[in-house]
């Protein structure tokens, strides 16, 4: 595997908090991507923003406002997490699809390749840079432009189930599902606009949880727990 999008949940980076940031998690995190950088592995990334914000459950803020407050925090998320990956000995550059002065750099397909060559981990941050969409369609067309292998999903679950298992402990897992089986039954590994993008540009989605040890790595190395969504 030459090139992969990681998606970090940014509710799994708050650890048991929920809400900012548990650095020992995050520095687990890093220590991974290391060592899949150290295998000449490139490795994009994006970051929900679900630990500092949840916009769209406020009646009383509009929505563009509401997701533009949403794409800031992934911002806040990639500054962070970037520099906790600098401090285990990576090189990291931060992307952006709209300015934000010398924090970050306008995303272009060629900037990021150039990082990718010269070994950087790069972040993708501020989603699509519209409203309406979320960080699922943002990982997702990211990893298309860029022409990464896979987007590998890490998240607080453990892989893709038939129906919610923290309310029906009888919910099946599955261990392999095709891309055009979770559009069917509506299954919401990612939101649907980001599912149509997989199926129609056949990017393939491995979910996992962020929680297992050495998951990161096992999930890239082949000893896989959770669930492949294939094209």
């Amino acid at each position: 595997m030459k090139r992969i999008m990681l998606k970090l949940s940014g509710e799994a980076l708050a650890g048991e908090k929920k809400t900012g940031f548990d650095e020992e998690t995050v520095r687990g995190v890093a220590k991974q991507v290391k060592q899949l950088v150290d295998d000449n592995i490139e490795v994009g990334i994006v970051i929900g923003g679900g630990n500092f914000w949840r916009g769209r459950t406020s009646e009383n803020i509009d929505r563009t406002k509401a997701d533009q407050i949403g794409m800031l925090a992934t911002v806040m998320n990639c500054i962070y997490v970037s520099e906790i990956f600098r401090s285990v000995g990576m090189e990291t550059e931060i992307l952006t699809p709209f300015s934000c002065g010398s924090f970050t750099k306008l995303f272009s397909k060629d900037r990021a390749n150039k990082y990718f060559k010269q070994g950087k981990v790069v972040f993708f941050a501020g989603g699509t840079g519209h409203p309406y969409f979320s960080t699922d369609t943002g990982v997702l067309l990211r990893a298309i432009e860029v022409e990464a292998e896979v987007v590998l999903l890490a998240k607080a679950i453990d892989g893709v189930y038939d129906s919610d298992p923290k309310v029906n402990p009888q919910a099946k897992k599955y261990d392999e599902l095709s891309i055009d089986e979770v559009v069917e039954k509506n299954l919401q590994v990612v939101d649907m606009t980001a599912s149509i993008m997989a199926r129609d540009n056949k990017m393939p989605m491995w979910v996992f949880s962020l929680n297992e040890e050495n998951s990161i790595v096992n999930t890239v190395k082949g000893k896989f727990n959770g669930t492949k969504v294939t094209v």
